[in-house]
């Protein structure tokens, strides 16, 4: 492992994540108020999740279901029996003045995820999988629009919502290695459709542990919690600040205190928040309102079924199988609903290359553009299928078929159907194009006269030219033809 050196000390990183995902479920973690985002403040509440009185929580199995898929995923060992214990601390916006989490008895542990940096791969720990509620949210003076306001709001829509934590083992060497833990970690889980996995929304958040300690000591230095990283460049970015602080520290004989720190992606700097809490501080004890949970190996197997390929796998197969480059892969592996719908088109079209070459360019410059997903669409595999079809046997031109594929995103209609609509049949009979390359050869002399002279790329203007003439419908290799013979 690479040591880096300050001063006359050799420092050795040590690194861990805590990662809190959000589970995609419609109910909370104990009732049945929604989850939904963006509701008005405090109208997704109900006795359970706001802590009144003789109210009793319900443990939601779908949230049980989407953890156990996890922790699978994590290569962990399902515990059959957990339980869920109270974390007592007081905070405006934990309206029971606990948390339900779980704590000596997870739900499972003892994982690992696997992680490449600079071509080797790593086995980083995975010490436990375990799911909790999460807390409120308080709405400051200066972010809710009230001048000269000195008070703090509360919505508690957000109380309640399950929410699963990943805690990895100190494994991670790096910052670099911190931030592609996250990444490889919010691709499994966007890909089980556990999580959206999206930090710069909060619905995925991470806070890291850190020390330093000399090369060849075992034992773990004086470690701080980092805060308010919303992204995986700022996960990277937060970390390397406070590892050069430690270091700066220790090295003029100075001391690190167990602290949290928040990160300011504004000034890439870090600050203090507060001492760091120990578990003791939150006086865990067992949930008396929820029996242990048991998983039993029916559900553990059932959910196994369901999971199929995890993108790991999946990535080894589409190497072997369709040929195509492994960035490419990565591209078409990012949701299940992508690589789904590869698959598919590769199979009707018999074009895996094409497939990949329409779903990787036209189709997601398209969803990026609309910010939508493909799932969002009413392309299907058949649709594309028939429209690569089209432009394999010169029917429509590619700039055609740019503006088809889009149609058919929009309006679901068969590329065949919107060819005759908008008529985009691909012009393919040189007498009808003999005349386009004269009048292009005429209008253009300096493009004309630099081809002459040697210049090969001035006939990509001259075609330019023609395919605005005919508004993208010549074939463009009949249509270079005409041209160079026009200017012989």
């Amino acid at each position: 492992m690479e040591q880096k050196e300050t001063g006359a000390m050799n420092f050795e990183t040590v690194i861990g994540l805590e990662t809190h995902a959000q589970l995609q479920t419609e109910s909370k973690m104990f009732c049945a108020c929604s989850t939904k985002f963006g509701n008005d403040p405090n109208s997704n509440i109900c006795p359970v999740c706001t802590g009144q009185p003789g109210s009793l929580p319900v443990i939601n199995e779908k949230a049980i279901r989407l953890a156990v898929k996890t922790a699978l995923a994590l290569n962990c060992k399902i515990n059959n029996e957990s339980v869920f214990a109270r974390k007592n601390y007081f905070y405006p916006d934990l309206p029971k003045d606990y948390q339900i989490s779980q704590f000596e008895m997870p739900l499972a542990e003892h994982g690992y995820l696997e992680i490449e940096v600079g071509g080797q791969i790593r086995k980083i720990g995975i010490t436990r999988v375990h799911l909790e509620e999460d807390a409120g949210k308080l709405v400051h003076k200066g972010s809710i629009g009230i001048k000269g306001a000195d008070y703090s709001l509360v919505d508690l829509n957000r109380t309640g919502t399950p929410l699963m934590e990943i805690v990895s083992e100190p494994d991670l060497r790096t910052p670099e290695e911190a931030r592609v833990y996250m990444e490889e970690l919010a691709h499994i889980l966007r890909y089980l459709e556990v999580c959206d996995a999206k930090l710069e929304e909060g619905s995925m958040r991470c806070d890291a542990n850190i020390s330093i300690r000399q090369a060849g000591v075992k034992e773990l230095g004086v470690k701080t919690e980092l805060k308010n990283m919303n992204s995986f460049k700022a996960v990277q970015k937060a970390l390397e600040k406070e590892e050069a602080r430690q270091k700066e520290v220790v090295s003029e004989g100075g001391k690190i205190y167990q602290q949290t720190l928040l990160f300011d992606e504004a000034t890439s700097s870090v600050h203090p928040m507060r001492s760091k809490e120990g578990s003791h501080d939150y006086r865990y004890f067992p949930d008396p309102d929820l029996l242990p949970l048991y998983v039993d190996e029916k559900m553990i197997e059932e959910v196994k079924a369901g999971t199929g390929e995890l993108p790991i796998e999946k990535f080894k197969r589409f190497s072997g199988q369709y040929g195509i480059s492994g960035q490419d892969i990565n591209v078409l592996i990012e949701s299940r609903y992508t690589a789904d719908f590869f698959e598919e088109t590769a199979k009707i079209s018999g074009e895996p290359k094409l497939s990949a070459n329409w779903l990787i360019g036209d189709v997601s410059a398209y969803l990026n553009a609309n910010n939508t997903a493909l799932k969002e669409t009413k392309l299907t595999p058949t649709l594309l299928s028939g429209l690569i079809e089209l432009v394999k046997n010169g029917t429509v031109s590619g700039n055609s078929a740019k503006k088809i594929a889009a149609e058919m995103m929009k309006t679901g209609k068969s590329a065949k159907d919107l060819v005759e609509s908008m008529g985009a049949t691909q012009i393919s009979d040189e007498s009808a194009l003999v005349e386009i390359a004269k009048k292009v050869v005429a209008a253009n002399p300096q493009s004309v006269e630099a081809f002459k002279s040697g210049k090969e790329a001035a006939i990509k203007h001259l075609i330019g030219q023609a395919m605005r003439e005919t508004k993208g419908r010549a074939n463009p290799q009949i249509i270079e033809d005409l041209l160079k013979k026009e200017m012989a």
